[in-house]
């Protein structure tokens, strides 16, 4: 692996005091983060899923491992605007503190659909139910920021899929149609609309970071890692997959970056950077990636989407 050397058992500092907030932790990435993070003493984790089950299954093994560290599970469906409201509520009645959001959660290359609320299926799932969940939760990592010897942060689990966004970067008039076409010979429609996405997870933190100063707000990068995100691929899928993918990591390794952007010292970080592994601040390779005036765009354009929801 790239950049800085990490062991999760020696290089994350004690995390007394602190509440994580980390969605898609049934499984995975998210999964391995909480493990990783338990072990070192935090006052609370709370993770979302949608697979009560799973959940139990984490939270036996963590606290076998952890016995010290309380593990809370949210029932919550990211594609659903609804479930993300009452996965919030449920939060901001059991914590009065929210120390680091990790928006970890994801579906991939998924056939194509659309959400309950009638927004493109990956789009809705990995950048608009984070959104709303950012907006929701603001409130309260505001609060916590203002305490005295505070560090809370927001961690948007990207990648460098973000490069197969369609050209404009993000087609905000497709958002709401099922078929639109996105992609092309080289960049097939589910995968296109993947990249858009990431894309998204890419350039909202550069937002909050301006409009937020009191909050460090990053994306990473992960790597390539074989997880259930893989659920949908083909033999083609696959192909498209590999050719992107310049080094397989394992579960543990994938969750390094994520897991060092929310525990690392806080000036280590800069806010609105993107990082891939491990702790490797990257400039983005598009110039949609790197398109301010987009990230102004898409921040505006959510915030009108979810007018509704306070």
């Amino acid at each position: 692996m790239c950049g800085a050397a990490f062991n999760p058992t020696t290089d994350i500092p004690d995390q007394s005091g602190r509440v994580f907030l980390i969605t898609g932790g049934t499984t995975g990435l998210g999964a391995t983060t909480i493990s990783f993070i338990a072990a070192q003493s935090p006052a609370c984790i709370f993770f979302s899923g949608r697979n009560q089950k799973r959940a139990d299954e984490l939270i036996s093994r963590v606290q076998q491992a952890s016995p010290s560290t309380k593990v809370v599970f949210i029932e919550c469906d990211l594609s659903s605007l609804a479930s993300v409201e009452a996965a919030a509520k449920k939060f901001t009645s059991e914590s009065d503190r929210l120390d680091v959001l990790m928006l970890n959660a994801g579906v991939m290359a998924t056939p194509a659909s659309l959400s309950k609320d009638g927004y493109e299926i990956q789009f809705a799932t990995n950048h608009l139910g984070h959104a709303l969940l950012i907006k929701l939760l603001l409130p309260i990592m505001l609060k916590t920021a203002a305490q005295p010897s505070s560090d809370v942060r927001v961690i948007n689990v990207s990648s460098v899929a973000y490069s197969n966004a369609p050209s404009p970067g993000i087609e905000f008039s497709k958002l709401k149609t099922r078929n639109a076409s996105y992609g092309g010979m080289m960049t097939p429609n589910k995968w296109a609309c993947y990249g858009q996405s990431k894309l998204a997870n890419l350039l909202y933190p550069i937002e909050l970071a301006k409009r937020c100063p009191s909050i460090t707000s990053v994306a990473v990068h992960p790597g390539f890692i074989k997880t259930e995100l893989h659920t949908h691929e083909n033999f083609i899928d696959r192909r498209i997959v590999n050719l992107m993918a310049d080094k397989w990591l394992d579960k543990d390794e994938g969750a390094y970056t994520q897991t060092w952007a929310a525990t690392v010292a806080k000036e280590k970080l800069e806010s609105g950077a993107y990082y891939e592994p491990v702790g490797v601040k990257t400039m983005p390779k598009t110039k949609q990636g790197k398109d301010a005036g987009l990230a102004k765009e898409l921040w505006e354009w959510t915030e009108k989407e979810l007018e509704g929801w306070m």
